[in-house]
C-alpha cells in the first residue's frame, strides 16, 4: 500500500498510516514506500547502511534463543531504577529496543505493543528500551498513552553489551542532523540500536527473538504474543 501524502512531511505521513486499520507490518510497510516515494535519497541512503550492516553481520552476535537474557538495573523516565530479575519475578516479558522517540518506525511499534498489551495475561509484561533521554521518554509514553515500561539506555550501554549497537555512518549522520539526535540522547555518539525483540520465560532464558538491522522490520505481534502466553 502506498500513501499520498504529497508534501506532507514524514511525522504527516505518520499520522496517517497509525490511523489506518492495518496490521503492525502492513503499517511499516506503508511509511517504507511513502518514504521511498518521498525521500527517495534517504530511503536509498538507508538501503545501503543495511547492505553493509547485513554483510558485517551486525546483530548476530547478540543472545539466542535458549541462552539467558543478560541482566540490567535501567531508569525509567521518572528515573526509578527497574531490574530485569524484579520484572521476571512476574511472569514472562518481552525487552523490545527502539531507535528513539523520533522515529516514526518505532512510534508505529510502541502503538502496536499498546494494543498488544491488551492481550497479556496479567503475569506477562512488555517493557521497551531505548537511549533518549528522559524528558522525551516521558513524552511519547503521555502522547502515545503507553501502559508498559519504557526504560532508558544512556549511552546505549545495555545494547552494546549485547551487541546491538550501530554507527549510522557519515552519509546517515548527514541527513538526520535535522533530527539532533545528539540533544535527544544526550551524546554526539551517533550510535543507535538495531530494534530487536526478546521473550523471555521468567526462567530468564530466550523464548524468542527478532534482530533486524533493517529498522523499517519489527517482530510480528502474534509471534511475539504466542512466544508469551
Amino acid at each position: 500500500m502506498t500513501l499520498n501524502v504529497g508534501r506532507d512531511s514524514l511525522d504527516e505521513a505518520f499520522r496517517r498510516v497509525r490511523d489506518l486499520d492495518l496490521s503492525l507490518q502492513e503499517q511499516l510497510r506503508a511509511l517504507a514506500e511513502t518514504l521511498r516515494r518521498e525521500r527517495p535519497e534517504f530511503a536509498a541512503a538507508v538501503d545501503r547502511l543495511v547492505t553493509r550492516l547485513r554483510h558485517y553481520g551486525a546483530g548476530e552476535a547478540a543472545p539466542k534463543i535458549g541462552d539467558p537474557m543478560p541482566p540490567f538495573v535501567l531508569p525509567d523516565e521518572s528515573a526509578q531504577k527497574v531490574s530485569l530479575e524484579e520484572l521476571l519475578d512476574r511472569g514472562p516479558i518481552a525487552v523490545i529496543f527502539h531507535r528513539g522517540h523520533w522515529c516514526s518506525f518505532c512510534r508505529i511499534n510502541i502503538n502496536a505493543l499498546v494494543e498488544a498489551h491488551k492481550a497479556l495475561p496479567a503475569s506477562a509484561e512488555i517493557v521497551a528500551i531505548m537511549p533518549d533521554r528522559h524528558k522525551f521518554v516521558a513524552d511519547l509514553k503521555r502522547q502515545s498513552q503507553v501502559p508498559f515500561q519504557i526504560l532508558i539506555d544512556a549511552n546505549n550501554g545495555y545494547a552494546m553489551s549485547l551487541n546491538l549497537t550501530i554507527w549510522v555512518g557519515a552519509e546517515i549522520q548527514k541527513m538526520m542532523e535535522h533530527l539532533d539526535p545528539p540533544t535527544l540522547q544526550g551524546n554526539g555518539s551517533w550510535m543507535l540500536p538495531i530494534p530487536a525483540t526478546f521473550v523471555v520465560g521468567q526462567d530468564g532464558l530466550i523464548r524468542a527473538r527478532f534482530i533486524d538491522p533493517d529498522y523499517r522490520n519489527r517482530m510480528m505481534i502474534s509471534d511475539m504474543l504466542a512466544a508469551m502466553l
